[in-house]
């Protein structure tokens, strides 16, 4: 029973998870068939792309509001080069870097230069961005005729590869259970075979259900990128001295300084991190809808954050992982789906992820006081 405990206390967000997916595929027999779990994988690549940015914004206990305006800027941006004749790489690398290096360097020079509090330069660049967005547009849709960049957003891998794939990932997990087990064991660390166990089966578990799913057409190319970006920024975090930093700031920014890190490089670094890859994730948007609109991106910054906090990121800073951001970018997308298939109203569907933070908010608060 204790095992239990505490597997339901380490694997808190997982188990949410998996209690959503079942209770939405017996409300809707529709949810739980590899087309709709390919669809939700896809929507969950753009906000899930935002949320590994937020998660080291927030663990240096910062904010960035302005992450859905740039979505929208960086789409209307990225068509409006390709319609002037613009080459399709060109265009998106253009608008990484206008978009997203030179708004991340903007926001960076007045928190980090100026002490500005972050909430309020990231809610500024927020209503900034947006207005840019629907000046460029005129207010309108901007169409994409490019068959090619749609591909990027829209495309898939063959399910052949996408086993192949697949598999192969899912051997390295298991590689990578074993090769920690041995490293504890050669540090003296007592492993339980229990822990084992449950780290095998949550592994084979989640992959067969992506085995499952991507039966449909095959992996698709946004969450392929998305995979990739989580598990480079979940390397950074655990295995870099950059990683280091950024938990040695969230935990004490003072002392941080005093050990020699440089706070106002690593800043810089991190809120243009967050806004290039906000930029990439407009750019997949409007891949995938084949056009951009001003408002696109509207109230995605509450879904990154809410991804972040629900994965287990404390709002005080120090503490995050990105495996946690993305088991939470999947709760948000599965909410958003199952509620979707259920016809519930949009604005329900506010009400209840608004409390869905004040919640996670609260269950942080409650373990800081209980580890305190």
């Amino acid at each position: 029973m204790r095992a239990f405990l505490k597997f339901l206390k380490d694997n808190g967000t997982l188990v949410a998870l998996i209690v959503l997916m079942i209770i939405f595929s017996f409300w809707d027999e529709a949810f739980f068939t590899p087309r709709n779990l390919t669809n939700l994988a896809r929507q969950t690549t753009i906000v899930g792309i935002i949320a590994v940015g937020m998660t080291l914004v927030i663990i240096i206990n910062g904010i960035d509001l302005s992450v859905g305006s740039i979505v929208g800027l960086a789409a209307i941006t990225v068509t409006l080069l390709m319609q002037s004749g613009v080459n399709i790489w060109a265009a998106i690398l253009l608008t990484l870097l206008l978009t997203g290096v030179l708004i991340g360097l903007w926001n960076a020079f007045w928190i980090a230069h100026y002490n500005i509090p972050p909430f309020i330069i990231t809610l500024g660049m927020m209503t900034i961005a947006r207005g840019i967005a629907l000046t460029l547009s005129d207010g309108g849709s901007v169409p994409v005729t490019n068959p090619v960049f749609g591909e990027i957003g829209g495309g898939f891998f063959s399910v052949t590869v996408s086993t192949i794939v697949v598999l192969l990932i899912l051997a390295y997990l298991l590689f990578a259970h074993y090769r920690d087990i041995q490293q504890k064991r050669q540090y003296g660390v007592t492993v339980k075979p229990q822990d084992l166990v449950t780290a095998v089966v949550v592994t084979l578990l989640a992959g067969a259900i992506v085995l499952y799913a991507f039966s449909y057409r095959g992996l698709p190319y946004p969450v392929a990128i998305f995979a990739v970006i989580a598990f480079v920024g979940s390397f950074t975090l655990q295995h870099t001295k950059f990683g280091r930093r950024i938990y040695a700031m969230g935990g004490n920014e003072e002392a941080a300084r005093l050990s020699g890190i440089n706070i106002n490089r690593m800043k810089v670094a991190i809120y243009c991190i967050i806004t290039t890859l906000s930029a990439l994730a407009g750019i997949m948007l409007a891949s995938r809808l084949n056009g951009a609109s001003p408002n696109l991106g509207n109230m995605f910054e509450l879904d990154a954050i809410s991804a972040v906090i629900i994965g287990g990121t404390s709002f005080s800073g120090g503490v995050g992982t990105i495996v946690g951001t993305v088991i939470g970018a999947f709760i948000i997308s599965v909410l958003n789906n199952g509620m979707s298939l259920l016809e519930v109203p949009t604005f329900y569907q506010l009400i209840i992820k608004g409390c869905i933070i004040i919640l996670a908010v609260w269950f942080d608060v409650l373990s800081k006081k209980k580890r305190g």
